[in-house]
């Protein structure tokens, strides 16, 4: 699966994991899990998962074999942690074409508090993978304004416009993802581009997709999205490399943001 497909798809992709873990990156929410909590230590990353808005209320979860891959687990141990959220009433399974589990509540009872115990354990991981996933996302940047195409300008700009028209929520998160793997493309450097994507996957179950927060401030962070997207996107195109740069790893630092407000949420 190409970049662009993972970002279209909103997962990483993978397939044809077994209940023996999978080889998949290791890192903040995507570490081993250790045998004598599999079941419970899924699920929390799960629950952390929809509480920070990787995936929103309507969406689609991806199919087991990803998700073991992504959270190096086995089938049987995702199934079951699946099986838990719909018991917490997190998720809704539907069968037959075109089904699978969908998120249904951001917040339960008791989901504010999994997701801050999930990442205040792997704060100082998350928070060191944070920055430098910003620092890349600003060498990419200032590639991009320096190798891009008038093809890739016309391309970013297109991305740009369908963020800007996308309803909020997620059509908004998807939108945002095209546009971020097209800045990507346009620094023409593989090596860049999938560093980058190993890096947010180790924060985010659905890289290259971006964390959307919840319901409370949600437009808000999406307007001030807009504006970097625009200035960025602007930058790049008028091959503006330092500024480019600079607005890159300012904007990314949302991410770090939702899950720090996530971490200090209270009823």
């Amino acid at each position: 699966m190409t970049p662009r497909e993972a970002a279209d798809a909103g997962a990483p992709g993978a397939s044809g994991a077994s209940d023996s873990a999978p080889s998949a990156p290791a890192g903040a929410l995507a570490a081993p899990v250790e045998s004598s909590s599999r079941v419970d230590d899924v699920t929390d990353r799960l629950v952390t998962a929809i509480a920070t808005g990787e995936y929103l209320p309507g969406q689609r979860l991806p199919p087991e074999r990803d998700l073991a891959a992504s959270l190096r687990a086995g089938r049987m141990t995702v199934r079951a942690a699946l099986a838990r959220l719909v018991e917490q009433g997190m998720i809704e399974t539907q069968r037959g074409r075109g089904g699978g589990s969908f998120v249904r509540e951001q917040h339960t009872t008791s989901s504010d508090a999994i997701a801050q115990r999930t990442l205040g354990a792997r704060w100082a991981d998350l928070s060191d993978t944070s920055e430098a996933i910003g620092r890349l996302h600003g060498t990419i940047a200032e590639a991009a304004a320096e190798n891009h195409t008038p093809a890739d300008a016309a391309e970013l700009r297109e991305r740009l416009e369908g963020y800007r028209e996308a309803e909020s929520g997620r059509a908004s998160q998807r939108a945002d993802a095209l546009l971020h793997v097209a800045i990507a493309e346009a620094a023409h450097n593989t090596t860049l581009r999938e560093v980058l994507f190993a890096l947010e996957a180790r924060v985010s179950i659905a890289a290259p997709a971006h964390l959307w927060g919840g319901p409370d401030g949600m437009r808000e962070m999406e307007l001030r999205a807009l504006g970097d997207h625009e200035a960025l996107v602007d930058a790049i195109c008028g091959g503006r490399a330092t500024e480019a740069a600079g607005i890159a790893r300012e904007h990314v630092k949302i991410d770090l943001e939702l899950l720090e407000r996530v971490l200090h949420r209270r009823d």
